[in-house]
């Protein structure tokens, strides 16, 4: 065993491989499997895109305000924490978290509603199958292959994050009849953890945001007990600091408290179990990297809070609905002439259903949020109102 990874650890030395096979000889630089899934993810279109698509704000002019880009890259920063601290593999951890949102299409919640409907008829859509299909036909910078040809590791680590699939999507099911990626059982622990680190990200990160953008506001905030506590302890540790500042010390402790949570209940579930290997940890009957009972509840209500309070917010819903008009427009408009597609995407345009349907939804899926705006002002003569609320 690599010194300072535990036995439950996923190895890259004992990597399952990947779809296409690998030529070590060609590989560049003495990088481990993993190594070089984070570095193909950093290194894609797909990720840079990411810069450019909506985390909670749609399209903000605001510089301060999360992205999806900036989103990952906080998520990465929690997961490798943990996962040090856990002796797992960092760099599958790191490479599971930088990915783990490459699927979403612009405005984020909102285009994958309008592309759910838009593709009802396709097998819908779902943005993790979508990661799944960017990184494994989608984004293919090789001469030999379709894909980035990821790890199996790092593949079944983005399919089954959130637990055993036992109902998969199209795109899911024609990507594990290509590369089995074991759908039924649970996933590694550094799947599990990165899982776990975009909760906590988000879950503070987005109150940072809120606050910033004036939907939330820190009464209503303190009416949670749990953050009310902290509030307290921050006043009487520094009582002449200025409230910003105070606030982000707010957002920081709260994610050391979930963070140190995360570890210490994962130990013992680890030791509860008995789990000596990644293959014991994904017939466990049962995720392990978890927060406490106590601190998941604390969680519940911070997530029913914050649905109520900002993501389903009266704004934040109109803004949705002119989003969700835009991704249907645009795709009736190329569903109707496809001519209006880039060449290089008009040219692959299957004639069959539902190839055809998914082909068209693949494109706008891969869209920016600005792209998809100027992509409107282009068809329709006039530029979207209404998407930029912050």
């Amino acid at each position: 065993m690599i010194e300072g990874r535990a036995a439950y650890a996923s190895n890259p030395a004992n990597t399952r491989g990947r779809e296409f096979g690998t030529d070590e000889k060609a590989s560049r630089g003495p990088r481990s499997a993993f190594q070089r899934d984070r570095d193909r993810i950093i290194h894609s279109i797909a990720f840079r895109r990411l810069r450019h698509k909506t985390q909670v704000f749609i399209a903000p002019d605001g510089d301060h305000y999360r992205v999806r880009l900036t989103h990952s890259l906080e998520v990465a920063q929690i997961g490798r924490v943990i996962a040090r601290a856990l002796g797992l593999d960092e760099d599958l951890t790191e490479a599971l978290c930088l990915a783990h949102d490459i699927g979403h299409p612009p405005f984020g919640h909102a285009g994958e509603d309008a592309l759910e409907e838009a593709m009802a008829g396709a097998g819908g859509f779902d943005h993790n199958a979508n990661t799944l299909r960017v990184l494994m036909r989608l984004e293919s910078p090789y001469c030999g292959h379709e894909g980035l040809n990821l790890s199996w590791e790092m593949l079944e680590g983005l399919a089954k994050h959130n637990g055993p699939i036992l109902k998969p999507t199209w795109a899911l099911e024609d990507l594990d009849a290509a590369f089995p990626l074991d759908l039924t059982t649970f996933a590694s622990l550094e799947a599990q953890v990165a899982a776990i680190s975009d909760d906590i990200a988000y879950d503070n990160h987005d109150i940072d945001d809120g606050l910033r953008a004036g939907f939330l506001c820190l009464d209503q905030l303190l009416e949670l007990p749990s953050v009310s506590d902290q509030w307290r302890a921050i006043e009487q540790r520094f009582p002449t600091a200025p409230q910003d500042r105070m606030l982000r010390e707010l957002v920081r402790g709260q994610i050391g408290h979930m963070v140190n949570d995360v570890i210490a209940t994962t130990r013992a579930n680890i030791a509860q179990t008995g789990v000596s290997s990644a293959e014991e940890v994904r017939v466990a009957g049962r995720p392990l990297a978890t927060f406490s009972a106590a601190m998941g509840e604390q969680e519940r209500v911070l997530k029913q809070f914050m649905y109520q309070r900002l993501y389903l917010h009266d704004e934040q819903r109109q803004t949705a609905d002119r989003a969700r008009d835009v991704i249907a427009k645009l795709f009736a408009a190329y569903a109707n002439d496809p001519s209006e597609m880039p060449e290089s995407w008009r040219l692959t345009l299957p004639k069959a259903e539902p190839a055809r349907t998914r082909h068209i939804a693949d494109f706008i899926s891969g869209m920016t949020d600005r792209y998809a705006i100027d992509s409107y002002a282009k068809l329709f003569g006039q530029t979207p109102d209404g998407l930029r609320n912050v």
